[in-house]
Formats: structure tokens, C-alpha cells, sequence
């Protein structure tokens, strides 16, 4: 197996991983919003941005980090140095994890409001753990096996899902029988929720340890026969702290600006439009937790493909190895796009249905419909600014993907405090901003690239051609739908089973176009789909199908 080919292979494992993990994390989503509603899901989500913030820039950003430091060794057998970089970095972990950790528990009164405080508290010990898990993924990821990282966000997720649904569950139970109100009981639900979150990090943490145990002799070996120069421990952190402050700094800019819109919404609509809290935090539940987690739900796939290749491209960077790092970022992004854009037309055209298959909580369902039609969009512009974020870290304009998150959240925020005040919008204000700062960032970055590296892409096959095969493909989808919706609701009185099964059939329909559509217009050739994961047993289905011509 070529190099190039193996890379695309590891994305691919890593980029299944990712995909199924979102399938677990989307499917416990409905009976956890069962138990502890909207209202729930709003402390939840406001808990969870300031946990997220901290930890992005804590420890988030470490496997990233590390794979871009450790690769370079590793490129030139520095194993001995790899390793102590390896040991740098779980140092620097737990003095910042707990540095963090510390700051979020004692500091929740100062961060959210109400009954997000305990939630909160409860995600703080999180942070400290996720520290050694991060480095324990960089490291393999720089190794470029893909294989660990992948199993470990699977368990990860799974034990997540069934703690977070057990957690909240019994919680809810003891909320009821001490006699609390709707807001105590959501409350309860949320720090169920957490500890979910906290028990799936704890078992990645195990599982990583047991895998790089099973390793060590190996490592052993590698580490006593490098007969290079040893990096000083001070040069060391040294090296860690220039690499990963510009990439934290990036990474916790691009993705502060749901935490400031939610901290924003909640203060603008509470004190200014004086909407009572639990109504304000039920809407940001509505947004956050139906809306924005199924919009996000193709976007595993790019970060996935961002986490893949940025070692990859900092060896042939370094390396000035040129065409085989164009080669591999337009392969990337073809790949993306092809995912990417018809995500975004499937969840526009089959909104509703999607959010009742998924929420079926008649009362907010045609609210989070629209909300999640406006974010689909979002789905294309934020799947090419992950993976162009990871492209200008890779070669080394680590600063620029940083500048270009300020500027899109500096404009965003104007934007979202003038709607917020002059107009009713509501959620709704969210969903534009968040809109605008995904087009801004996916414009900022591509010139960047492009200015960068000097590279042409083929306009035609990149964007037109996915496009106009994905608007058909919702058309199809969408009338479908439509037509076995109203058959099976003649035949059968069963609301959510018709919506299912006619969902379901509009689905496959839809994929089937679109395969016809990219093969018949030459937007994809045979040549193409055999270099991508899976590629040949891909076109043999495409040919049996009659899809594709022999």
C-alpha cells in the first residue's frame, strides 16, 4: 500500500469512527430529551460551552498539537526525542488540565447563571482527565494509526450515551420524589447528562492506556537503538508551548463564538427583552440541542479528514515535497465536498421529518425545523474551514486561521447583539450568525490556502457539479417523502412509523440520484472513486447498479 493511499485509508477508519459516534450521540439524544426537555437541554448546552472553551484551550488542541510535533521526529527517526516530547506534553497537560479544572469549578458562579452552575461543576473534573487522553491520541495519530483514537471515541460515545440516559433518568426520579419543580428536575437531568460525558472520557482514558502499554516494548526498542542528540527538557517546552498556543489560540477563537452567542442570547433576552430565564434557556435548548447537534452531524467526517492529514502535510511541507501536498489537499477536498454539500440539501429539504424522527416532541418541532433548515448551509462552509484550518497549521501559518476567527467572531458578534435588541428574531438570530461566521472563516481560510500554496482547483467538478446533482437529489428526496408519507398515512394511524419508514425510503432515493448524477456528469470519475476509501468495492456496486458504465 502506497503512503498517500495508506493516509486516505487511516482517514477513512477515523472518519467512520467519527461518523458512527455522532449516529450514537444523535440516537440518545431523543430519550435523554424525553426525560429532561427543552429546559434541560438549554443548562446542559450552556454548561457545556464554557467546558468546552476551557478544554479547547487546556487541553483540546493537544492531539493535534502533538501530531504535528512527534511526526516531524518520527520523519527523521528521532524516536528518542519523540518520546520525551511524548512525556513534555503529559507534564504540561496536567498542570493546565488542572490549572483549568480548578478555575471552572470554583468559578461557575462568574461564568453561567442559575441552575447552570451545578451543571457546570460537574464537567470541571472533566477537563483534567481529557488532558492525558488528548496526548495518548496525538501521539498514535503521529504514528499514523488512526486505529486507536477510532476505537477509543466509539467507547467513548457508547458509554456516554447509556450513562448520560441512566444518569438523567434516575436524577429526574429524585428531583420528583423531594418534591422539585420543572426547573429542578431539568436541572437534575443535565447533571445526569454530564456525568454521561465524564464516564465516556474516564473509559477512552483506560482504553488508550491499555493500547500504549500493549505498545512499550515496541517503543522501547526504537527509543534505545536512535542514536540521535537528545532535545533539552527546557527546549522542549519551549517547542510545545510556540506550536500549541497559536493552535489553541485558533482552535479556541473558531470555536468561542456558540459560547459567546449562548452567553449573549441568554443576558440580551433575560435582562433586556425580560423574557422569564427558563423560557430563554428552553429556546437555547431548542437551538443548541435539536437543531445545531443534527447540523453538525456531517461535519465529524472533515474533522476527522483535518485530524488525518495534518501530519501528513507538515512531513511533506517540511520535506518541500509541494505536489504530493496539493495532491493530497484537493483529494481531501473533493472528498469533502462530495459529502459535504449534499448533507446540506438532504437536511434542507427533509427538515422536519428528520427533527421528528429524531425529536418527536410535537411542540417545538416545526421551531427547531426552520432552525436547523437555516444551519444546513453551515454544513458546507464549516466541513471546508476545519479542514483548511488543519491545512495552514500543517504548514505552519499556525497564526492565520487564529486572525481569521477573530475577524469573523468580531463581526458576528455586532451583527448578533443589533438583532438581538432591535428585532424578534429570537433563536432564529443565532442561526444567521452562526451562518455568517462559518461563510466568513471558510472564505478567510481559503485565500489563505490558496495564496499559500498557489493552488487551482477545478471550480466545475469541486462545487458545480455536487452542487447541481445534490439540488436534484433533494427534489427527488423531498417529494418522496411527500408521496409515501400521505400512502402510508392512509394506511397506517401510526405518525411516527409513516414519517420513519417514508424518511427512510426518501433517504435512499436520494442517495441514488446523487450517485447518478456525480457518475453520469463526470463529476466523479472510476479513476477517482478507486483512489478513495473503499474505492473499488465502491465502483463495483456502482457498475453492478448499472450506475456506472462497464
Amino acid at each position: 500500500m502506497s503512503k498517500k493511499k495508506s493516509i486516505i485509508v487511516q482517514g477513512s477508519i477515523l472518519a467512520t469512527a467519527g461518523f458512527i459516534s455522532r449516529i450514537i450521540g444523535l440516537l440518545y439524544q431523543a430519550p435523554l430529551t424525553g426525560i429532561i426537555g427543552d429546559e434541560g437541554n438549554g443548562y446542559y448546552s450552556t454548561a457545556y460551552q464554557i467546558y468546552s472553551i476551557v478544554l479547547l484551550i487546556s487541553s483540546y488542541s493537544i492531539p493535534s498539537a502533538m501530531s504535528k510535533i512527534i511526526s516531524q521526529r518520527l520523519a527523521v527517526h528521532e524516536y528518542r526525542n519523540a518520546q520525551r516530547i511524548f512525556h513534555c506534553a503529559l507534564i504540561y497537560v496536567f498542570v493546565v488540565g488542572g490549572v483549568g479544572t480548578l478555575f471552572v469549578f470554583f468559578g461557575a458562579p462568574l461564568l453561567v447563571d442559575g441552575y447552570s452552575i451545578p451543571v457546570l461543576r460537574f464537567f470541571a473534573p472533566i477537563i483534567f482527565i481529557f488532558g492525558p487522553l488528548g496526548v495518548l491520541r496525538g501521539y498514535f495519530q503521529a504514528h499514523r494509526t488512526m486505529v486507536p483514537t477510532s476505537v477509543s471515541q466509539l467507547v467513548e460515545q457508547f458509554l456516554n450515551a447509556f450513562v448520560s440516559v441512566g444518569a438523567a433518568y434516575f436524577l429526574v426520579k429524585l428531583a420528583i420524589s423531594r418534591n422539585g419543580d420543572e426547573s429542578v428536575k431539568a436541572m437534575y437531568g443535565a447533571i445526569g447528562s454530564a456525568l454521561g460525558t465524564g464516564s465516556g472520557v474516564v473509559i477512552a482514558l483506560l482504553f488508550m492506556l491499555f493500547v500504549y502499554n500493549i505498545n512499550r516494548d515496541s517503543i522501547k526498542r526504537k527509543v534505545i537503538h536512535d542514536k540521535h542528540e537528545d532535545l533539552g527538557y527546557r527546549e522542549i517546552f519551549i517547542l510545545l508551548i510556540m506550536i500549541v498556543t497559536p493552535i489553541v489560540l485558533s482552535t479556541a477563537i473558531y470555536n468561542f463564538s456558540n459560547t459567546l452567542n449562548y452567553t449573549l442570547f441568554s443576558k440580551i433576552m433575560t435582562y433586556s427583552k425580560e423574557i422569564p430565564h427558563n423560557e430563554v434557556v428552553t429556546r437555547l435548548g431548542v437551538y443548541s440541542r435539536k437543531a445545531l447537534v443534527i447540523s453538525n452531524f456531517p461535519t465529524s467526517i472533515a474533522a476527522a479528514a483535518a485530524a488525518t492529514i495534518m501530519p501528513s502535510i507538515s512531513t511533506y511541507y517540511a520535506q518541500k515535497n509541494y505536489d504530493s501536498t496539493e495532491q493530497m489537499i484537493k483529494k481531501v477536498y473533493r472528498m469533502i465536498n462530495m459529502i459535504a454539500i449534499p448533507s446540506a440539501v438532504g437536511l434542507f429539504a427533509l427538515a422536519d421529518p428528520i427533527i421528528m424522527l429524531m425529536f418527536p416532541q410535537k411542540s417545538t418541532l416545526h421551531e427547531a425545523g426552520v432552525l436547523m433548515q437555516m444551519l444546513a448551509i453551515t454544513v458546507v462552509f464549516y466541513s471546508i474551514s476545519t479542514v483548511s484550518n488543519a491545512i495552514l497549521q500543517g504548514i505552519g501559518r499556525v497564526n492565520i486561521p487564529a486572525i481569521n476567527a477573530a475577524i469573523a467572531l468580531v463581526i458576528q458578534t455586532v451583527l448578533l447583539v443589533v438583532m438581538l435588541l432591535y428585532t424578534d428574531l429570537g433563536n432564529k438570530a443565532l442561526a444567521i450568525v452562526t451562518i455568517v461566521y462559518s461563510f466568513l472563516m471558510c472564505v478567510l481560510n481559503e485565500h489563505a490556502v490558496s495564496k499559500t500554496l498557489d493552488m487551482k482547483y477545478d471550480i466545475m467538478k469541486m462545487y458545480i457539479i455536487p452542487t447541481g446533482a445534490s439540488i436534484a437529489m433533494g427534489g427527488v428526496a423531498f417529494g418522496i417523502y411527500k408521496l409515501f408519507s400521505m400512502l402510508l398515512g392512509m394506511a397506517m394511524n401510526r405518525e411516527y412509523f409513516v414519517n420513519l419508514i417514508s424518511v427512510a425510503i426518501a433517504i435512499f432515493t436520494g442517495v441514488i440520484v446523487y450517485a447518478i448524477g456525480m457518475v453520469r456528469t463526470k463529476g466523479v470519475t472510476e479513476t477517482e472513486l478507486l483512489g478513495f476509501p473503499k474505492g473499488t468495492k465502491l465502483v463495483r456496486i456502482l457498475k453492478k447498479t448499472h450506475i456506472m458504465k462497464n
